[in-house]
């Protein structure tokens, strides 16, 4: 008894607890659903009931019947109510003014839509239209039209409300087609329009790299410019549509759906963007569920949120949802208003106050639901259903929005009105005022812009499953914008991570696509080649490197070529500096014994001075390879070439002169000794000024016909990364007369010297001479064929060698036997060992003489 005491109690604090928090003009509610009078009525037209009969047996327009109840088109019949209820209640909107408003049911039909609209278009409270030339002055017997819901009802209307300017506010109509003002002048809404929200969608898409999704529409107008649009913006942005279908509305469905359901099984798909009516997408995902598809289905706001689909059995088991939502505000006081009203009307219904009438006989203009006699407080769902409670907000604006541009015709302020309850106002006042006015609502600016469209955007939210119910979960907004927070999704695939649909994956960087058919979104990567890079990642072609660039396969980038060259620590270039080192010592060891024995019959008999020149040139041609080493530059290159061969060019001169000698005395005795002194002497000096002379003027004609580094560097076709840098040898003509010359200097002191007599029990100086050309020649005949065959870096080092070795034979060939006297043999550095070449003295013929071989 006791425990029956404390929970009687408890419901009456309860009770007065809810009591306390409700508004006080709560206590006038009038239980009349969907009419009350005013001093300016406004008309709202709701799909309170649905379709009960077959249109294609319709013999007359009565036959059309709508006896099933709508639960959400009847709750935002109420949130109508409601609204003007609120308004009527706050004296500061339109003191000393009553709204009052008539609601009728359009049953989603033009057959029906089209009696209200009439009605409300009746002159006054005489209920027929008047034919007349000018309307201006035309009263009508609503001031706005709040409605209808769906874009098809508007086009049916539309175009008449418009003909008589009368402001028709949809809160659900979102076709793009309404925007033009040309067509439907007095058309505003508080919903976005279609192009919002494919272009939500299409963001949408883009925010988890979807691009190989398929694109559904229902066959009604809604649906048809939804799939549409969606399609077009996908296209700007390269996502791929691989498959797009209406789905039947007024037709048999099925088939058509077990089409579009093998199609996207086919083309893979793993995203389907869905623009349907609520009764399309119950029928489609009837289908899905015996199928066991799972997929990512993104939803149009149209069935995002309605019970039609949510309440499906084992609609869990589709996948994931995404869907949109007009960016609303909830009404608090919503439901305890709707609680107090339907409790009255049981009450009502209780007390006998109201007799239910005959179905069969009731005109639905006379009465909307004639089945609302019925409700009680146990039918609160129909306000407390997720998506009346999401859209009440569009019906509630678009009533205040009619109220307050009333409040401006009328010259209202917070206490009174300029024009009183009596006034003549006419829709088309009403209409001038809506497009251009702004005003606050619970705490959020409001307007309509040039089109008729409103300033607001779209919450996208996520279906959760729990225990195989449905519950919604904002996972962000847009609003010019797609600001979304993918960690609040549960995604309900194969896997918890973010799902791919892509008919091909990304490729790597450097790699380009290399589309497939006619789809762009399917392509085989392919690598970016030597000297192009990938410039963008969507490129389909390889850019090619700017000048004095190049790349790597596979490069997302050129960069500046570079160069190397031959460092002094390189182990190659140590090795021949040491070599150089070596002869270069030698070669002053030699001088520096020939200086001691400068009057010795050897010294004399090899030229005299004539020697110092040897040695000099030698010693200047070895040293020249250091002009190879280092980084090169411009006087570098210049001098390179002519060094060296200009060097050599004197030791091999001095060879000819002393040749000229040997010739003179083994060939000729007789006039050798008027003859000696001058080959000897002015002769030699001017032997070797012309072998030099010529020999400079290649080195001239080079220096000017070559380029320099600086400009070679410009003009290279740079198709390395990194390369050897030389000097330039072109033209190649250059250097190859230049050594050539010197060769053919090297042949003609062999030739002559090859089959000379050797002098009996003398030395044989010819020998030397012979064996150093010979040797000389060979190594640069040689040198011809291995350069030809090299890089670079191995041309420099084998030209290097090449002038080393060349000198080496000579230092061996030549100096080595005169040193080995000198040294080894003092006592044959006589007078008489050389008198043939001292002396001019003819040879004596022997039997055994010796002959060079």
């Amino acid at each position: 008894m006791g425990l029956l005491v404390r929970l009687v109690v408890l419901y009456w604090v309860l009770r007065l607890d809810l009591c306390e928090n409700e508004p006080a003009w709560f206590q006038n509610i009038s239980t009349s659903i969907f009419n009350s009078s005013g001093d300016f009525l406004l008309g709202g037209l709701f799909p309170i009931n649905g379709l009960t009969s077959n249109l294609s047996q319709n013999e007359n327009p009565s036959d059309v019947q709508c006896n099933s109840v709508n639960a959400i088109g009847l709750g935002l019949s109420l949130v109508m109510k409601y609204t003007v209820d609120e308004i009527n209640s706050t004296p500061d909107l339109l003191p000393d003014i009553k709204l009052g408003f008539e609601t009728f049911d359009t049953c989603s039909q033009s057959f029906i839509i089209v009696k209200p609209s009439m009605f409300f278009l009746s002159e006054g409270y005489s209920g027929q239209v008047r034919v007349m030339c000018n309307y201006t002055e035309y009263s009508t017997r609503v001031l706005a039209v709040i409605g209808p819901q769906k874009s098809e009802m508007v086009d049916v209307v539309g175009k008449l409300f418009g003909f008589f300017m009368m402001p028709q506010i949809s809160y659900g109509a979102t076709c793009n087609t309404f925007s033009d003002k040309q067509q439907y002048p007095s058309f505003l809404r508080t919903v976005p329009s279609n192009q919002w929200q494919a272009q939500a969608i299409v963001d949408l898409l883009k925010e988890f790299g979807w691009n190989w999704v398929a694109v559904l529409g229902s066959g009604d107008d809604y649906g048809k410019e939804g799939q549409l649009v969606v399609s077009m913006l996908a296209a700007q942005y390269s996502i791929c549509v691989a498959y797009e279908a209406i789905i039947p509305v007024y037709d048999d469905p099925q088939p058509m759906i077990s089409e579009i359901l093998d199609n996207i099984k086919s083309a893979a798909v793993g995203v389907v963007v869905l623009f349907t009516a609520p009764s399309s997408a119950r029928i489609f995902f009837s289908e899905v569920i015996k199928r066991n598809m799972v997929a990512v289905w993104v939803a149009s706001s149209a069935w995002s949120l309605d019970n039609l689909v949510y309440e499906l059995p084992n609609i869990n088991r589709i996948g994931t949802v995404l869907g949109f939502t007009e960016n609303t505000q909830m009404l608090t006081s919503l439901t305890s208003y709707a609680r107090v009203l339907l409790t009255r009307l049981g009450k009502e219904r209780g007390n006998g106050l109201r007799i239910e009438s005959d179905k069969s006989g009731y005109s639905h203009l006379e009465d909307p639901c004639p089945d609302c006699w019925n409700l009680s407080q146990d039918n609160i769902s129909i306000v407390t259903q997720p998506v009346v409670q999401r859209k009440a907000f569009s019906v509630y604006l678009a009533v205040y929005s009619a109220a307050h541009a009333l409040h401006q015709v009328l010259g209202c302020n917070t206490t009174s009105c300029q024009k009183g309850a009596d006034s003549k106002v006419y829709p088309w006042q009403l209409l001038e005022v809506l497009k251009n006015m702004s005003f606050e609502i619970k705490g959020q600016q409001f307007h309509f812009d040039s089109n008729g469209n409103p300033n607001i955007g779209y919450d996208v939210l996520t279906w959760i499953w729990t225990k195989g119910n449905v519950t919604f979960k904002d996972i962000g907004t847009y609003y010019n914008s797609l600001k979304i927070n993918a960690a609040l999704i549960t995604w309900y695939t194969n896997s918890t991570k973010v799902p791919k649909s892509t008919c091909s994956s990304n490729c790597e960087p450097g790699q380009i696509r290399h589309v497939k058919g006619s789809y762009s979104c399917c392509y085989d990567c392919i690598d970016c080649s030597e000297g192009t890079f990938q410039n963008n990642t969507v490129d389909l072609q390889c850019t090619n490197c700017p000048d004095g660039q190049w790349s790597l396969p596979r490069s997302t980038n050129c960069t500046l070529a570079t160069y190397y060259f031959l460092s002094w620590n390189s182990y190659q270039a140590l090795g021949l500096v040491l070599l150089a080192i070596l002869m270069l010592t030698c070669h002053g060891v030699t001088g520096l014994l020939f200086l001691y024995h400068h009057g010795s019959a050897l010294v004399r008999a090899a030229g005299g001075p004539l020697s110092a020149l040897t040695l000099i040139g030698s010693m200047g041609s070895c040293a020249s390879i250091i002009l190879f080493l280092g980084q090169p530059g411009d006087l570098t290159c210049r001098l390179q070439q002519p060094v060296h061969v200009v060097f050599s060019t004197v030791t091999l001169s001095t060879f000819l002169a002393i040749t000229l000698q040997i010739v003179c005395v083994t060939e000729f005795p007789e006039e050798a000794p008027s003859y000696l002194e001058i080959l000897r002497g002015v002769g030699s000096g001017m032997v070797v000024l012309a072998c030099c002379g010529v020999q400079a003027g290649l080195c001239g004609w080079f220096i000017q016909a070559s380029q320099t580094l600086s400009s070679y560097l410009n003009s290279i076709n740079v198709n390395f990364l990194t390369s050897f840098l030389r000097c330039p040898m072109e033209p190649m003509l250059g250097p190859g007369l230049m050594v050539g010359f010197n060769c053919l200097l090297a042949l003609v002191c062999f030739m002559s010297t090859f089959m000379v007599k050797k002098p009996p029990n003398q030395y044989n100086l010819a020998r030397d001479i012979t064996f150093s050309t010979l040797f000389y020649c060979v190594v640069w005949v040689v040198f011809i064929p291995i350069y030809t065959g090299l890089d670079d870096k191995s041309k420099s080092l084998a030209e290097m060698t090449a002038i080393l070795f060349g000198n080496v034979g000579i230092g061996v060939a030549y100096f080595l036997p005169k040193c080995h006297l000198l040294l080894i043999k003092p006592d044959l550095n006589t007078e008489d060992y050389f008198r043939t070449y001292l002396e001019a003295s003819p040879i004596p013929p022997e039997k055994d003489q010796d002959k060079q071989q």
